[in-house]
C-alpha cells in the first residue's frame, strides 16, 4: 500500500466522521439528559436553591383545578 496524501486526508476523513459520530452518541444518551436539562435551566437560576425548585417543579406533571 502506498501512502500518499490522498490516503492522509482519507484516514482523517474517517476519524473525523467516528469521532463526530461518538459526541452525537453521547450527546443524546439518556445518561447525559438530566445533566443537560440542568445546564440549560442555570440562566434562570437566581441563586443555587432556586434551581432545585425550578427543577422539582418542571419534573412534576402539571395539574389543572376544576374547583372554582
Amino acid at each position: 500500500m502506498e501512502f500518499d496524501i490522498n490516503t492522509l486526508r482519507g484516514l482523517s476523513t474517517l476519524f473525523t466522521m467516528i469521532a463526530f459520530l461518538g459526541v452525537c452518541v453521547w450527546a443524546y444518551s439518556r445518561e447525559k439528559q438530566q445533566d443537560f436539562q440542568e445546564a440549560a435551566n442555570l440562566p434562570f437560576a437566581d441563586d443555587p436553591g432556586s434551581l432545585d425548585k425550578h427543577l422539582n417543579s418542571s419534573l412534576k406533571p402539571k395539574v389543572e383545578d376544576d374547583h372554582e
